[in-house]
């Protein structure tokens, strides 16, 4: 014999669930909100620097540099012949002062994806909840229609039946 529909609690109902809710945020409005000036700085130089179209800049410059100093009349050459190696020590050291900053705007990068994680884990756990609350109207739905069956005498082959044509 089923259990009686009153020895279930009733559920919660919708609007107590929405009224639960908290309001969504964007994540990265969110995070870029707290950026401070540095790191902003540095997540536009990381934008910017990251690109090919810096690389390109770089590459074409020093592929024009280079060819002027070596295929120009020497009068018209304007740096002298050591001035290659004085070419890639400054490259080398603009590497070494660019690579932290690309390192701290990744990091600003990496919080906005941390940002964005934990706002999919909020709406799953919301998703989750609402869930269990529509699992709880259908078992209470259930033992409704359970019990009003068994009040009207009626088996399971007989509500099974097709009806009579």
């Amino acid at each position: 014999m089923p259990t009686p529909a009153a020895a279930y609690p009733t559920p919660p109902p919708l609007a107590a669930v929405l009224a639960r809710r908290k309001p969504l945020v964007n994540p990265h409005k969110f995070v870029a909100e707290r950026l401070t000036r540095l790191q902003r700085v540095a997540v536009w130089i990381t934008d910017h620097v990251g690109s090919m179209g810096f690389f390109l800049l770089i590459a074409g410059w020093t592929f024009l540099w280079l060819s002027w100093n070596l295929l120009a009349p020497a009068a018209l050459q304007f740096d002298p012949p050591m001035a290659f190696v004085f070419w890639l020590f400054i490259s080398n050291v603009m590497q070494i002062l660019l690579m932290p900053l690309i390192m701290v705007g990744q990091n600003v990068q990496g919080a906005r994806s941390d940002a964005r994680a934990e706002h999919d884990l909020d709406i799953n756990v919301k998703a989750e909840e609402e869930i269990e609350v529509i699992l709880r109207h259908l078992e209470y739905q259930n033992t409704l229609i359970l019990a009003m069956h068994s009040k009207l005498g009626l088996t399971g082959d007989e509500i099974a039946a097709p009806p009579p044509s």
